[in-house]
């Protein structure tokens, strides 16, 4: 004859305010008075009994969640319909916990044992390889990003490299002490040239025209990163 255990995962048997407001007829706000009155009387924490639930439209809204004792003892103010209905439910919840059992092979019938075992190894089987494959998963995730996070700093490097190549005209007349430079000049250089100006970003304007090295030597004879005087000397 199999053995039988309670299977319940360890939840202890709870009735909510809630609960008890729809057996009873009463608001809901009303049993969640009597309730904290109750639990002050006994000394216990309001905390220790606190939960948050989802009402009809999924929202959560606290109530309380009383075990068996504390339902009786607020039970004792309430009228004796609302008492039975209580009772009632709580036969409801207990009957429901003492079925919910599983039954525990026989160890001594060797064929019972014997699948017993092999239902536990392969469960045991199935638990590793999900989560080897998980694992996996979350390992090809990760290479995944930081190949990401490697080409955008490539392309930042690229990005950087290409802008060293260019100089605006208030970064040459800053180089220059004050020298003045045409725009238009160098526009029309660079369209003969074949090489386009690009925008940069500009704290007063928001972007301004970057004009190419080359362009600069062509239309100014110029660089635009001269050797500093104690270094040509």
């Amino acid at each position: 004859m199999n053995a039988l255990v309670t299977f319940n995962g360890g939840d202890a048997v709870t009735m909510t305010s809630r609960e008890i407001a729809e057996l009873t007829g009463k608001e809901h706000k009303n049993v969640m008075a009597d309730i904290r009155k109750m639990l002050d009387e006994l000394g216990k924490t309001l905390a220790e009994f606190s939960a948050d639930l989802p009402d009809s439209y999924g929202r959560l809204q606290p109530c309380f969640k009383l075990p068996k004792d504390e339902t009786i003892c607020l039970m004792a103010g309430y009228d004796v319909k609302a008492r039975m209905a209580i009772i009632k439910r709580w036969q409801e919840l207990e009957e429901k916990t003492r079925s919910n059992v599983i039954a525990m092979p026989n160890f001594s019938n060797p064929a019972e044992a014997a699948r017993a075992f092999a239902d536990q190894y392969e469960a045991r089987l199935l638990a590793e390889k999900t989560k080897a494959e998980i694992g996996t998963r979350r390992e090809a995730t990760a290479m995944n990003t930081a190949s990401q996070a490697v080409k955008k700093v490539t392309k930042l490097e690229i990005e950087l490299d290409k802008s060293m190549q260019y100089a605006t005209v208030k970064r040459m007349e800053m180089l220059y002490h004050g020298q003045k430079f045409n725009w238009r000049l160098l526009k029309s250089t660079g369209a003969e040239m074949g090489v386009e100006a690009i925008e940069i970003f500009d704290a007063n304007y928001g972007t301004v025209k970057s004009y190419h090295a080359d362009v600069w030597r062509e239309a100014y004879a110029l660089d635009i990163d001269p050797v500093p005087e104690r270094e040509a000397a």
